[in-house]
């Protein structure tokens, strides 16, 4: 690294350590960034929103949203609704991505509003818990659809999908470890698969409400079920599928001129996403009655067996597709996080290396891919979308009340882009009831377990981020030192240009 390199670095450090923010006109730009931003441009900016976004929620959540909104007419609403919140929730970290350009989503906000302790606890909970659960999750909706054909009228054996989402998670993983635009090319075209099944489904219920099948929307809101308990879970199942909104925040460090793309992407992403999720519920309904959905193994499988056959094969290997595509999304944004919390120190260093040959964040990609296939192990896709959301939201409420924050703490910081306050102050509300309401109406000790842990974060920090106990830098840097021969990994500041 050259002398002025150092110099400058040495500036920023020491503006780091006055509590200054280094905020320039333009993102800080590394090696990594600069090779990612020859492929994420706005076209690429608006699939990975739809990419990610659109998965395996949409044919998995549908059940769920329905058992407990107990009728069409509220199942629909909760769809309706949950794509306004996301789309507000987007609008908030749009104006937070473009006054903290960095990668790494909730956690540079938190750091930045907060400082590191709250960071931490985001990066300890996302890394070891959120986001690999959401990857397996995915992964496991995938290796339902995808075996499904193999055993018509019978489930498929859990081994046989347990060990094809954990092939798919080794081959994304693999993907995003070897080439940014391999994976930028891959989310494009899985991005129009996905949106070649979405087409055939929509199209489909209107020429099926063109021919008055519309017996199932008739007293669309007899047999509801209105309560905090109910309305909140069929929030999380709904905001599950939605769940991705954010994605574009973890890679805005490699996004072409975020300023523009980021709020662009969000502004035509999101709301099609929502358009295209009510439509596909209405086009459910048009051929089964809500019994018939809730019986359904696979709601999309049944919707194809009714409509499209013979052809009806086309269903479940598109929506393998989707899902698959919504893993490769996903692992691309959350690998981002890994890097960051690494660089920051917050976790191990050589988590933040990257690749000198292929300029990846290799060694975040594999981290997060390894601690997904833990997650298959459980298997049970309600449960951990339940305490997947409950602890998601507690960090989404956290990072939107850090834009309120820093409205008054950071009136120094250029906002390319400023929403009206009552978006942030409504967000948040909206989280909090979230939060309490599965708490306060139905409680169940596994929300305790989550706290607790998220809490037990406070023990790692202070014992190895505070104090930085010099035994496990003993441990770790032989680790790091063989990591790094194996994976031909350095530093970011250390590839050459």
């Amino acid at each position: 690294m050259g002398e002025e390199s150092l110099r400058k670095r040495k500036g920023e450090d020491n503006a780091q350590e006055d509590g200054q923010s280094v905020q320039s006109d333009e993102p800080q730009t590394t090696n990594l960034q600069k090779q990612a931003k020859l492929f994420l441009s706005p076209r690429y900016g608006i699939c990975i929103i739809v990419g990610t976004i659109i998965g395996s929620g949409i044919f998995v959540s549908p059940k769920s949203v329905l058992a407990n909104a107990g009728a069409v007419g509220p199942c629909l609403t909760v769809w309706a609704a949950c794509g306004v919140l996301a789309t507000l929730g987007a609008l908030c970290f749009a104006e937070l991505g473009t006054m903290i350009t960095k990668s790494g989503g909730e956690y540079p906000y938190l750091m930045e509003a907060f400082g590191p302790i709250p960071a931490f606890l985001f990066s300890w909970t996302s890394l070891l818990v959120t986001k690999p659960s959401s990857f397996a999750i995915i992964c496991l909706s995938f290796a339902e659809y995808a075996s499904a054909p193999f055993y018509p009228g019978c489930d498929p054996p859990q081994v046989v999908i347990k060990c094809l989402a954990a092939a798919a998670i080794v081959i994304i993983t693999i993907v995003n470890s070897l080439s940014v635009k391999l994976a930028s090319y891959l989310q494009n075209l899985l991005t129009a698969a996905k949106m070649i099944i979405v087409v055939i489904i929509i199209v489909s219920g209107i020429v099926l409400l063109a021919q008055g099948k519309t017996e199932n929307f008739e007293d669309a809101f007899k047999g509801s079920k209105i309560s905090v308990s109910s309305i909140g879970l069929a929030f999380y199942n709904g905001l599950w599928a939605y769940d991705g909104w954010n994605q574009l925040n973890y890679v805005t460090e490699e996004l072409k001129n975020p300023y523009r793309n980021l709020p662009l992407s969000i502004i035509i992403g999101i709301p099609l996403v929502t358009v295209c999720y009510v439509l596909i519920n209405i086009s459910y309904f048009t051929v089964m009655t809500s019994t018939e959905l809730l019986q359904s193994q696979a709601v999309a499988v049944t919707f194809g067996d009714r409509i499209l056959y013979p052809a009806s094969w086309i269903v479940p290997l598109f929506v393998a597709f989707s899902t698959i595509g919504s893993a490769n999304g996903t692992c691309f944004t959350a690998g981002r996080l890994v890097y960051v919390a690494g660089r920051e120190g917050h976790m191990l260093k050589v988590l933040s290396y990257i690749s000198v040959k292929r300029l990846t964040p290799a060694p975040a990609i594999i981290f997060y891919g390894a601690v997904a296939i833990i997650y298959i192990i459980p298997g049970d896709i309600d449960t951990l979308i339940n305490y997947f959301s409950f602890a998601v939201w507690i960090f989404y409420g956290l990072t939107v009340f850090a834009l309120i924050v820093m409205r008054f703490t950071r009136r120094e910081l250029k906002r390319p882009i400023r929403i009206p306050i009552i978006i942030p102050v409504l967000v948040t509300l909206v989280s909090i009831l979230l939060v309490l309401a599965p708490i306060i109406s139905t409680p169940e000790l596994a929300y305790l377990y989550c706290v607790l842990f998220i809490l037990s974060g406070l023990i790692v920090y202070v014992l190895f981020v505070h104090f930085k106990f010099n035994w496990p830098q003993k441990i770790s840097k032989p680790i790091t030192m063989h990591l790094q021969m194996l994976l031909e990994v350095v530093p970011a500041e250390d590839v050459p240009e």
